[in-house]
C-alpha cells in the first residue's frame, strides 16, 4: 500500500469566470521511504500540492489517501494529530520564534504532544546534535546564521521522529554552502528510513532527489526516477 495516494485531485480557487484550478485532475503515489522532489515554477501548483500533502488544505474534488486513510473524512482534531505526529515541516522562511533559544524553538511543538519537560529537553538536544548545533542550543535566531536557523528548523521538524519530512524550498534562503549542508542532513534522514518530500523551483535541488515529479499549471507533466 502506498504511503501517499492522490486520485484525480482538483483544487479550485475563486468564483465564476475568475475561478482557477491550482491543481487539475492530478494523480500520483509516493511510497514509504522515498526521496522525492516536487518541482515547478512559481504558480505551477506545487505549493498547493504541498499544503494538500501536509493536511493543511483540502481538495475541491478527488481523493487523498494517507496510509490508506481518506484524509478528507478526518476531523480537524484528527488532522492536527497527523500534522503533529506524522509530518515534520521545514519551511523556506524558517518560522522560528525570535524570543526563544534554539532549544526552546525545537521543544515548542513537543509541548502539544503532552510530553514532560525532561523528555522534551532530551528530544530537543538530540535533534540539535543531529544537525550539528549542540554548541548553539542557547542562541536565539538573531544570533545565528541563515544556515544555522534552517538547521534549527530541521531539528524542530525531526525532534518527534515523524516518518514524513515535508520541506518547502528548504535551501531557498541559503547560500550554496549552507544549502549543501541542509541537503546532506535530508540525505541522512532518508538513509534513516524517513520519507523525504522536497518542494522546489530549483532544478539543481530537484536533481538531487531519487525521484522528481514536475508540476506545470496544476498538472503533473513528468515523473522521473533516477
Amino acid at each position: 500500500m502506498p504511503l501517499i495516494e492522490l486520485k484525480n485531485i482538483t483544487k479550485l480557487y475563486g468564483e465564476g469566470e475568475s475561478r482557477v484550478a491550482a491543481l487539475d485532475d492530478l494523480s500520483l503515489t509516493i511510497n514509504r521511504g522515498e526521496f522525492v522532489a516536487i518541482a515547478g515554477a512559481s504558480g505551477s501548483g506545487k505549493s498547493t500540492l504541498m499544503n494538500m500533502l501536509g493536511c493543511l488544505d483540502v481538495q475541491t474534488s478527488g481523493e487523498y489517501l494517507l496510509e490508506g486513510v481518506p484524509v478528507n473524512r478526518l476531523s480537524d482534531r484528527e488532522l492536527t494529530k497527523i500534522r503533529n505526529k506524522e509530518i515534520g515541516f521545514i519551511f523556506q522562511s524558517f518560522n522560528l520564534i525570535p524570543g526563544l533559544t534554539a532549544k526552546e524553538n525545537v521543544e515548542l511543538p513537543l509541548i502539544y504532544r503532552g510530553l514532560s519537560a525532561a523528555v522534551r529537553s532530551d528530544l530537543a538536544l538530540h535533534a540539535l546534535e543531529k544537525v550539528s548545533l549542540k554548541n548553539r542550543v542557547n542562541h536565539r535566531p538573531s544570533q545565528m546564521s541563515g544556515g544555522q536557523q534552517q538547521r534549527t528548523a530541521i531539528a524542530r521538524a525531526i525532534a518527534a521522529e515523524p516518518p514524513i519530512i515535508l520541506a518547502d524550498e528548504p535551501t531557498g534562503n541559503l547560500d550554496s554552502k549552507c544549502g549543501a549542508e541542509v541537503m546532506r542532513i535530508l540525505y541522512d534522514l532518508h538513509a534513516q528510513g524517513k520519507t523525504v518530500i522536497i518542494i522546489t523551483h530549483d532544478d539543481s535541488v530537484a536533481a538531487q532527489a531519487a525521484r522528481t515529479i514536475r508540476i506545470q499549471d496544476g498538472v503533473l507533466v513528468s515523473d522521473m526516477v533516477r
